[in-house]
Order: C-alpha cells, then sequence, then structure tokens
C-alpha cells in the first residue's frame, strides 16, 4: 500500500500526520517507508534524520541517481525507514524538465522497492509535480484536513487534481482517506466543517480526529515523533488510535509484499 498524504493548503498538520502515522504504525509492526518530497524537509527532522545524514536523497531519487534503497536511512521511529529531504528538492521541477516520464520518477523508483508494508509519501503544500509524481506513485490520497471555513474548498481543488492524476498517469488512484486535524471540540466551527465534511465523503472520513496539541508542535524541535517525545499526549494517543483504525481499514492482505 502506497498512500501519497497531501493537501496544497499549508499548515494543516500534513507532515506531522506522516511523522506521527509512520511511526504508530511501526510501533504496530508493519515496516514503514516514509519518503519525504517536501524540500523544507520537515518530516526527515521529525523522524530523526539529521541534516549530515541526508547524503542521499528523495531528490537523488527522482533524478534517477540512487535507488530507493541506496537512499533509505533507518529513523529514530521502530520499524520506520525514510527516503529524506533537502532543499535540492526546490529546483527538481525545473530539473526534470528534460525528462519525458517527469510525471512517473517516483513511481519507477517504487517499483524496486518491495521490504515494505506501507509507503507514505509526505508531499509539499502545492499541487505541482512533486505531488503529481506522489499521486502517479500511489495507491491513494490521503489528506489532512485542518478544521476551518475553507477546508472544503480546498479539498475539492486536491480532488479535482485527483481526478486529473487517474485520467492521464493513475488509473489505481483512489481519495482512500481524510483525517480531522486541529481539532478543538469546544469550537463549534470544528463540529460544523466536521460535519459537512462527512457528508460530502462519508465514510471516507476517518472517525479520529486529531486535536489541537501543544505536544506535538515541540516533539519536531526535539527530533522525535510526539509518540516518542509524550506517549501520554493527547495528539500521540489519537495518532495511535489513527493507526488502529488504518489498520482496520487496510488489513494485512492490501500490505505491499514484504
Amino acid at each position: 500500500m502506497r498512500l501519497a498524504i497531501a493537501n496544497q493548503k499549508g499548515v494543516v498538520g500534513k507532515t506531522t500526520t506522516a511523522v506521527n502515522l509512520a511511526a504508530a504504525l511501526g510501533a504496530a509492526g508493519w515496516r514503514v517507508l516514509a519518503i519525504d518530497l517536501d524540500p523544507q524537509g520537515n518530516a526527515s527532522t521529525g523522524l530523526g534524520v539529521s541534516r549530515h545524514a541526508r547524503a542521499v536523497s528523495a531528490y537523488d531519487v527522482l533524478l534517477g541517481n540512487a535507488t530507493i534503497a541506496e537512499a533509505a536511512v533507518k529513523t529514530v521511529a521502530d520499524g520506520v525507514w525514510l527516503v529524506p529531504a533537502t532543499v535540492d528538492l526546490s529546483g527538481a521541477e525545473i530539473d526534470l524538465i528534460g525528462f519525458e516520464d517527469r510525471p512517473f520518477r517516483l513511481r519507477s523508483a517504487l517499483a524496486e522497492a518491495h521490504d515494505y508494508d506501507i509507503v507514505l509519501i509526505d508531499c509539499p503544500p502545492s499541487l505541482g509535480l512533486l505531488t503529481v509524481n506522489a499521486m502517479a506513485a500511489a495507491d491513494g490520497l490521503f489528506v489532512p484536513l485542518q478544521a476551518e471555513f475553507f477546508a472544503l474548498e480546498g479539498l475539492s481543488q486536491l480532488v479535482k487534481t485527483l481526478e486529473r492524476v487517474r485520467s492521464s498517469a493513475n488509473p489505481r488512484l483512489q481519495l482512500m482517506g481524510i483525517v480531522l486535524t486541529m481539532f478543538d471540540k469546544r469550537n463549534r466551527l470544528c463540529e460544523m466543517v466536521a460535519n459537512d465534511v462527512r457528508d460530502h465523503f462519508g465514510d471516507t472520513v476517518f472517525n479520529t480526529v486529531i486535536p489541537r496539541n501543544v505536544r506535538l508542535s515541540e516533539a519536531p524541535s526535539h527530533g522525535l515523533p510526539a509518540l516518542m517525545y509524550d506517549p501520554r499526549a493527547a495528539g500521540s494517543e489519537a495518532y495511535v488510535e489513527l493507526a488502529r483504525e488504518m489498520m482496520a481499514r487496510f488489513p494485512v492482505s492490501q500490505k505491499a509484499a514484504a
């Protein structure tokens, strides 16, 4: 199973979801490969991969200068490996112009990666070539969605991109899941947005919601997923519950060939 974790809107908990979901699935015994496609490299930092440990990166994989096996490094989280990001990714769209297969570079690279049960691809906050590469390589799209007023408008744009990719590059791509993030149950607007999203997308929306939680924000500065930084924090417990829900939704038979 390969999931592109994407939302073109920034600051919605996308990378926080990628890091902590990877850590939770790894702790549950799954072999997880995380791929950081965001030039900011926040997922790499959040999984404890220092700058000097990123000699081979996702940029090298996309350019064909390295394989997934050569780029993947072990992270601080049990069962989780990472293809890290460097700032070089910010120029990848220009550097890939000369490649006719530029939307499919990641898919081609992943064809040789059979050692993982699930691949989680953390996309940049845009709908450019890096995100298209992730969608072309993925089985499904996983969307962290902040419970706020413009959420559905942004989601509709993302779904249109999904449909374009499905029609032109990846017919198997599906909207696999939506998780509501930065949720404040005291805020009536959050409840209204949650109800609207569930009305539109039904069971695609996970029952688990991720609360606003300061520990989720603090953990990356320590180079740790929140689940390791403070396992008892409300945000950490929510990601553990999200992982349980995901494992129930995507049983072992749907995991990638080990």
